[in-house]
């Protein structure tokens, strides 16, 4: 009897024993499975980079590093910045050029190019403009009609050329304003760094401008969301499957303020130099590059809805959701084939 116990006491323990080696390696699996994520204050917004198939945090450590690296290059407020210093024409300068990054040469055009696409709707010489304005201080500010009559006159973005890495203005006084596609510029160059450092599954959200890349591990596309309108950043009011594209918005309720029972928000008319009032509150735009997304975004908006719609129908691989002050969704042609959405029920 006595012996039959010690049998049945080893069968238990070894029994105990299996489970918890079993339990230990479960849990390891499960905790392997789990993503690597970093959220940083950065580019004046916050930045979230999460890696599915990488527990190198070195790699994601560089990857947020990047943005720190491109604000130096593209801010119109910090300083030290390239950006900064063309503005103010401290940068070297040569038979009337100034000489400038490579990258910062790069964003310039393709924001030159969606000058040209959108017709001036959108224009990165809005830069004497938008720096009258305040909308992130608690010293909200409207610009006097004085001081707008003064400075848009230096908005028009024919008056700028880039050829290689000289930059060249028409008028003294000009200043580039790269807020509106630098996130994308910036996102597409945290990809291509994760792309070639092995990563093929990531998610990388600027401040609410998200690009994926690839899929999830178990090749299931990102559920990415689109933010309902004035509600908190983690509500949204439709979720869309998203594998190896950029979701990027702009609207009016990124950056607001109300004066005198006046709404303001951060998207001028480069024409006007106040903020655009085209019964739109948001345009989502799904690409390939997320600094098309964020160039499109801005322009389509800019254009209204009729004419931001045709300008997105009229380009390849380009989808794009138009919210309109009754809060009612309007769809790119082609949308519903494309891409698989599914309304948020409040």
């Amino acid at each position: 009897m006595t012996q039959r116990k010690k049998f049945i006491g080893i069968c238990c323990f070894l029994g105990v024993t299996v489970l918890l080696v079993f339990a230990a390696l479960y849990q390891k699996k499960e905790k392997k499975q789990e993503p690597l994520s970093a959220t940083a204050f950065k580019l004046n917004t916050v930045v979230t980079l999460t890696l599915y198939d990488s527990k190198d945090e070195k790699l994601l450590q560089a990857a947020m590093d990047l943005c720190d690296d491109y604000e130096q290059l593209f801010s119109r407020t910090l300083e030290t910045s390239e950006l900064y210093q063309l503005n103010h024409g401290t940068l070297p300068l040569q038979e009337h050029a100034y000489t400038v990054s490579s990258e910062t040469a790069e964003l310039i055009s393709k924001g030159l190019e969606y000058g040209e696409l959108s017709k001036g709707a959108f224009d990165i010489t809005i830069g004497p403009v938008s720096s009258l304005w305040d909308f992130t201080s608690e010293q909200k500010k409207v610009p006097t009609q004085e001081e707008l009559d003064a400075a848009l006159p230096l908005v028009n973005y024919q008056d700028v050329q880039v050829a290689k890495e000289q930059v060249t203005f028409a008028k003294e006084g000009m200043m580039l304003d790269l807020g509106a596609i630098a996130k994308g510029y910036i996102a597409d160059r945290i990809k291509d760094f994760l792309l070639e450092h092995g990563v093929k599954s990531a998610t990388i959200n600027l401040g609410g401008n998200v690009l994926c890349v690839g899929n999830k591990p178990d090749g299931s596309p990102f559920r990415i969301g689109i933010q309902k309108p004035f509600a908190h950043r983690s509500e949204t009011i439709a979720v869309m499957d998203i594998t190896d594209k950029s979701v990027v918005s702009s609207g009016i309720y990124e950056r607001y303020f109300e004066q005198d029972g006046t709404f303001y928000h951060h998207i001028l008319n480069p024409a006007t130099g106040m903020p655009y009032d085209n019964h739109l509150v948001s345009v989502t735009i799904i690409s390939d590059k997320s600094v098309d997304g964020d160039g499109l975004s801005t322009s389509c908006f800019a254009l209204g809805l009729e004419k931001g719609m045709d300008l997105v129908n009229s380009l390849p691989d380009v989808q794009a959701v138009f919210i309109t002050d009754d809060y009612e969704m309007h769809y790119s042609d082609g949308f519903e084939e494309e891409i698989k959405m599914q309304a948020v029920e409040e």
